[in-house]
């Protein structure tokens, strides 16, 4: 769990820094021909996934998840979102090192693609979706910003 909890917080450490790097708070929210989730709706989304079905599946920390919102929201400065970000480290962070290890073979509580999986199958596939998102956060800021490294 040591290893899996370490590349959780580096790629949402990488999502902090990349919303830190972002020139304005409203650029956050700009949409673009062939991009319609911008950076700021992407981070909401993964916090509102990742507190749902690590946090509060997996952690039992309360958690109300609203869908809809994590792709319509806009407006957040970068303080908001990054305060966001800080605390899905946190509940992440504390439900992955208070997880026992024996459990990652137990079916996922819930059969959210219609099908069972074990706990540590849909725990590789949140990393999976999490490192696909940050990944379009950084192009989608770099496209807007001008910036090709950071």
């Amino acid at each position: 769990m040591k290893e899996l909890s370490a590349l959780y917080q580096r790629d949402l450490d990488k999502l902090a820094q990349e919303i830190e790097l972002y020139p304005s708070d409203d650029l956050l929210w700009q949409a673009l021909p062939g991009i319609i989730n911008p950076g700021g709706n992407l981070a909401i989304h993964l916090c509102g996934n990742l507190r749902e079905f690590v946090g509060r599946q997996l952690g039992g920390f309360p958690y109300q998840r609203n869908r809809p919102y994590e792709f319509s929201a806009t407006g957040l400065s970068k303080l908001e979102l990054l305060d966001e970000i800080r605390i899905t480290r946190q509940v992440v962070q504390d439900t992955l090192t208070q997880f026992d290890p024996a459990r990652l073979s137990d079916t996922y509580p819930q059969e959210v693609f219609g099908y069972p999986m074990s706990v540590h199958y849909f725990l590789l596939h949140l990393l999976a979706h999490l490192s696909y998102h940050l990944g379009q956060v950084n192009y989608h800021r770099r496209i807007l910003s001008g910036q090709v490294t950071g």
